[in-house]
């Protein structure tokens, strides 16, 4: 990563200038520091002073899992650049490995990707999605980019809109659930609406409604585990496939939920990102068999 020192910034240590100006986490220059930090190439310590039309360069040390290997998975890339890839993520692909699926996931694909193009990174995830949903991810390169995105997402500064298929017909033109969500009680992988749990607030829009089914456009304001299946769910309008929270498999056989938009300013660009990804085959295959009774627009 390199950066030109700015006038305004003359002057200062170098320490100072890593930590307020490019925002540098004391867990991040300590990796720079067992890295390396140049200046014009040549290797400085943080408490050099920096001049006007210096060029700062870092490395920052990072070391990829023993136990995560590439893997020739595909994957549908929408935007790459020094920072960040965007992904759309197929339904019925974990993002990262865990214990019920150790291998073939997202991130062992990016991995072989990256592998295939000689870019020494690892994986940082910024937006994760259930294994059953699919639609947009998006995964940071490095670990200073990890750091700017992640604050971006804790400060509502990454918007995403999801397309969910409930079951029944949900009539108010838009509305909000405001639920704490928590683990269920006897289960590690359920959650449930808990009055203990933390506040989840999801947004949503009906977009149509089918002969037996509701089609909507939801937001989340906050990003619990599960949170649009829970909530769903809590009032009574499961997703369509979602065994888990109550939904029936009849016409298809995963959760209905597809990450459809997302939006932000970029941290480094400081330009407007957007990106779009249509409604998958099976959610469109399951819309299509209601065409008996044609979607009633709201």
């Amino acid at each position: 990563m390199k950066w030109i020192i700015k006038k305004e910034h003359e002057g200062m240590l170098l320490r100072d200038y890593l930590s307020e100006v490019l925002e540098l986490s004391g867990r991040l220059i300590k990796r720079a520091k067992s890295g390396k930090i140049m200046i014009n190439a040549e290797e400085k310590t943080v408490r050099y002073m920096v001049k006007a039309g210096d060029e700062l360069s870092i490395q920052l040390a990072e070391k990829r899992s023993d136990k995560m290997e590439a893997e020739a998975v595909p994957i549908n890339i929408l935007y790459e650049d020094d920072y960040l890839l965007v992904v759309d993520k197929a339904a019925g692909i974990a993002t990262i490995p865990s214990r019920n699926q150790p291998s073939h996931t997202l991130a062992n694909g990016i991995l072989y990707y990256y592998q295939q193009r000689q870019i020494d990174a690892t994986i940082h995830v910024v937006t994760r999605l259930d294994t059953d949903t699919s639609g947009i991810v998006l995964i940071a390169k490095n670990p200073y980019s990890h750091s700017l995105f992640a604050r971006l997402q804790k400060q509502h500064g990454i918007n995403r809109v999801y397309q969910a298929i409930v079951h029944g017909h949900v009539y108010e033109e838009s509305a909000t659930i405001d639920a704490a969500i928590g683990r269920k009680e006897g289960s590690i992988i359920e959650r449930a609406v808990v009055a203990t749990g933390q506040r989840a607030i999801t947004h949503y829009e009906v977009m149509s409604v089918q002969d037996t089914s509701s089609i909507l456009r939801v937001k989340l304001e906050t990003g619990r585990t599960h949170q649009i299946r829970v909530h769903f769910s809590y009032i009574g309008h499961p997703l369509v496939g979602d065994d888990l929270y109550g939904g029936k498999q009849d016409k298809i056989k995963r959760q209905a939920l597809h990450c459809a938009e997302v939006s932000f300013i970029h941290p480094f660009t400081k330009q407007l990102c957007q990106f779009t990804s249509e409604l998958p085959n099976d959610m469109k295959k399951m819309l299509e068999q209601d065409d008996e009774c044609p979607p009633k627009n709201v």
